[in-house]
């Protein structure tokens, strides 16, 4: 415990950007797991997924042009200055936008189950990595923008979980697991939305005999 009141208030400076931090976070990846009903309403109805999707990125894309000259969208301007880092500040925010392309890429090149184990790969490996790193990374990975071992690791039990969820075959949940695990690894910034879907689904067809 720190008593005297310098003390306290260089603690306060310390734990407030880091909360205000984990909160953005938290709001990028609740959004980042929506993500995961994709391959659910591709199976009810894949047309309306697929013109959901591009609705979805053209609006978005739409509001964030409005909101950068200073006229705001209903909530979607809201949510999008919730959500945005601190490197976006003044920038179009292209997460959401990568995220749709990403799981639209992943329906429209790859055959199913090949589709959603990409898909989960995005929203559950990706996602859940990127909180847990955020909240307990401790031990950070070299050369990878600060990606944590703890995160990571996260990434691999999502993808493994889901992976196996899908086909019941172990091993080769495991390897994509892996691949994911790397894959996520790269600082690739937002464009690991469509870098990590992307490389999922090739393997997993691969791994899998899906071709």
């Amino acid at each position: 415990m720190i008593f005297n009141s310098a003390g306290t208030a260089e603690t306060i400076a310390l734990v407030r950007p880091w909360s205000a931090e984990l909160r953005t976070e938290l709001v990028r990846k609740s959004i980042h797991l929506l993500i995961g009903l994709v391959p659910t309403l591709a199976g009810w109805n894949f047309s309306v997924t697929v013109a959901l999707l591009s609705s979805g990125v053209l609006v978005y894309s739409y509001s964030e042009l409005m909101r950068l000259h200073g006229y705001e969208i209903a909530i979607i301007s809201r949510i999008t200055a919730v959500a945005a880092r601190r490197r976006d500040a003044g920038r179009f925010v292209y997460g959401p936008v990568t995220l749709g392309l990403g799981a639209l890429l992943a329906l429209m090149l790859y055959p199913e189950p090949a589709a959603a184990i990409a898909i989960y790969a995005l929203a559950f490996g990706d996602g859940f990595s990127s909180l847990v790193g955020k909240a307990f990374g401790t031990i950070k990975i070299p050369f990878t923008g600060g990606k944590s071992i703890e995160g990571s690791l996260t990434c691999f039990i999502a993808v493994i979980s889901s992976t196996y969820a899908l086909t019941g075959d172990a091993p080769r949940s495991a390897t994509i697991a892996v691949i994911a695990t790397v894959t996520e690894a790269i600082p690739s910034r937002d464009l690991d939305n469509i870098l990590l879907p992307t490389v999922v689904g090739v393997c997993a067809v691969a791994v899998f005999g899906l071709a």
